[in-house]
């Protein structure tokens, strides 16, 4: 699970598979995040029955745009406020996570010390 926290770099509250995580020396106590409640089905999608066919395909409505719930929200913001703590007290943390971070063709990820 990852988090931003959001008002740092934007990240919201979600689930990653840890083959896309690049691990670094940095280390943070999270220890003090309350993060019981946040399981596979917290996750999950809605599931909405779809008719397959090519009619459907062709005619279907077009896609919807994903909404927030305002639980989901109010879920994000108890995370960071409780992440704010912990990278405020540590030093040039902020603008750590807040730094873009790409990497090019002949970067080796493995190599690198962060």
């Amino acid at each position: 699970m990852v988090s931003g926290p959001y008002q740092i770099n934007g990240v919201p509250l979600r689930r990653v598979n840890p083959a896309f995580v690049i691990a670094t020396s940095t280390k943070v106590d999270v220890s003090k995040v309350k993060l019981s409640k946040y399981d596979d089905t917290y996750f999950g999608r809605d599931k909405t029955t779809k008719k397959e066919g090519e009619e459907e395909f062709f005619m279907g409505d077009a896609p919807k745009p994903a909404v927030v719930s305002d639980q989901r929200k109010a879920d994000q913001k108890e995370v960071d406020t409780a992440l704010m703590k912990v990278v405020s007290s540590t030093e040039m943390l902020e603008g750590y996570l807040a730094a873009l971070f790409t990497l090019t063709n002949h970067d080796k990820p493995h190599l690198m010390k962060f």
